[in-house]
């Protein structure tokens, strides 16, 4: 499980990089300041993850259901959060009303939270 966790840490990680590189360079010719600002909060908490996961992959042996519900917490409620947001930012460019995924993100965030709870169940 240490491997899947490190794994999908180096892929949030490094996706991270490349859409904040693409946000600070391409993107600000695509879309409005606003929309800028919301993709790098997605971009944000996607790299905190990232950080989060890389960190809990060395440490924890995830034998605990609270370890493994950590993993799946932070890393579905970031790819709902950040995805969400990332699409929300681009659907004025698209053209595309994508409005259903605004329920999406704090489904996310909520998930991540449920991840960071089952963390400090674990360390309590």
């Amino acid at each position: 499980m240490n491997h899947i966790v490190i794994i999908t840490a180096a892929i949030l990680g490094s996706t991270a990089i490349m859409l904040g590189a693409f946000g600070a360079h391409a993107f600000k010719k695509l879309i409005s300041e606003e929309k800028l600002s919301s993709f790098e909060v997605g971009v944000r908490y996607q790299m905190y993850a990232a950080i989060t996961l890389l960190i809990i992959g060395f440490n924890l042996s995830f034998d605990l259901y609270s370890e493994r519900f950590a993993f799946y917490g932070i890393t579905l409620g970031t790819l709902l959060f950040s995805v969400s947001i990332y699409f929300l930012s681009f659907a004025q460019y698209w053209n595309k009303n994508l409005k259903f995924l605004g329920p999406i993100t704090p489904l996310g965030g909520l998930l991540m939270i449920a991840g960071w709870v089952a963390l400090i169940i674990r360390f309590i």
